[in-house]
Parts: structure tokens; sequence; C-alpha cells
């Protein structure tokens, strides 16, 4: 026998850890929101900003675990923010060909300073996606399966 054990442990607490992400995730969120925003002007855009965004509710689960997280972030609330990222990219878009321009064309708004507000709200309607569909798949992967769930597949 080896002396190594690959077995799953228990999740140990780490007062260092949960307090230093206590403090660093909320700017870590704020910076993923400030790329969202800045994506037109500068480097970044919805899916960095989406990623860095994701990033730091994982770093929430990582230093108090999974579980807790898990029960703090329903599936339902992260699908709802999925669907909202998607419908605004789609009202968006989509208005404009209301106002008769091409589908995301945001002058065809006729609203000052359209172009900028149009391209920040759908830059924030992809991060919402991108940040909703890293945390569902972290999520859902870190649940792992059971055997019983394989086995009623088989039948």
């Amino acid at each position: 026998m080896s002396s190594l054990d690959f077995s799953p442990r228990a999740y140990v607490e780490s007062t260092i850890i949960m307090t230093t992400v206590r403090v660093v995730s909320p700017f870590v969120f704020t910076f993923g929101l400030f790329v969202m925003f800045h994506g037109a002007e500068s480097a970044g855009g919805g899916f960095q900003g989406g990623a860095i965004v994701a990033s730091s509710i994982i770093m929430l689960a990582f230093a108090f675990g999974i579980e807790p997280t898990r029960e703090w972030l329903d599936d339902d609330f992260v699908r709802v923010v999925i669907g909202g990222g998607a419908s605004a990219f789609a009202l968006i878009g989509l208005g404009a060909l209301v106002f008769g321009g091409p589908f995301l064309n945001y002058s065809a708004y006729g609203i000052s300073h359209g172009v900028k507000y149009g391209i920040e709200l759908v830059e924030l309607g992809i991060g919402a996606i991108v940040a909703g569909v890293i945390v569902s798949l972290f999520m859902n992967l870190a649940a792992g399966f059971s055997d019983e769930e394989t086995e009623g597949d088989e039948a």
C-alpha cells in the first residue's frame, strides 16, 4: 500500500483564507463590474468582466465551503441571472429594429449618448451570462455525482 491517501477529505476552515476573501472579494467583484462597463472604451468587456465576477464568487466557495455557497447562491437565481443577461442583450438588439435600424444599432434609438449606454448595457448582459454560466458550471462540477444517480440512468 502506498502512503499517499487520495480519499476525499472534509472541508477545513482557515481563518486567514476566510478573512482575506472577505476583504478581497468585494473589490474583485467591483473590478469585474468596472471591466464590464468600460469594455467599449478600454480593454475588457462583458466576457472578461463576467469571468472576474464569477471568480469572486468562486473565491467565496473555496473559502467558506462549496455547500454553504450553493445554499446561499441558489441555482434558480443563477438561472435568472443568465436569462436576464440574455434578455437584456436581445431586447437592446431588437429595440433597434423597432426604431428602424439594424440589430444592435444603438444610434437608432435617437438618444443622446445612446451608443455609449447601449454598449454598456449589452456588455452588462454579456457579463451576466458569462458569470452565471461559469458559476453554474463550477457548482455543478463541484457537486460531483453519486452511484445512485448513475444507476437510475442505466435502467
